[in-house]
């Protein structure tokens, strides 16, 4: 039995752990088993809007979650919405949705990158960082 196999069998039991639901559990076992037959992770990301200089934290639960899949072998993705913040609330209806500058917008993210680092492995093979102005 190679690792990915037995990281397969393994997977489900941790997934699980901590979730009240997973909407697509038969899709999520024929991924992993996917994964496990090629060799190949999956890509598992979550978006942040750097729209405050700190993360909260209700975002551990998912960041955990992310570090479960890449315990697993798997590779996260963060996703920093610089494009999202730079708009801001275009209704003008949300204060805690103002449009921010380049530069704001770069010191949030690199905040985000540090705190979300403490939970995730930050190894290159295991995480990606991308910006949704991409």
């Amino acid at each position: 039995m190679n690792a990915m196999t037995e990281s397969r069998q393994n997977a489900l039991p941790l997934l699980r752990r901590g979730c009240e639901k997973i909407y697509t559990e038969r899709e999520l076992c024929e991924k992993l088993t996917r994964s496990a037959s090629s060799g190949q992770p999956l890509r598992i990301k979550l978006g942040l809007d750097p729209t405050a200089a700190d993360i909260h934290l209700g975002h551990s639960v998912v960041l955990r979650k992310m570090r479960q899949f890449q315990d697993l072998g798997h590779k996260a993705v963060l996703i920093i919405g610089d494009y999202t913040a730079r708009i801001g609330d275009p209704s003008g209806r949300s204060k805690t949705r103002p449009m921010l500058d380049d530069t704001q917008i770069k010191n949030n993210a690199e905040t985000y990158f540090q705190q979300a680092s403490k939970v995730l492995d930050h190894d290159p093979g295991k995480l990606e960082i991308r910006y949704n102005s991409e």
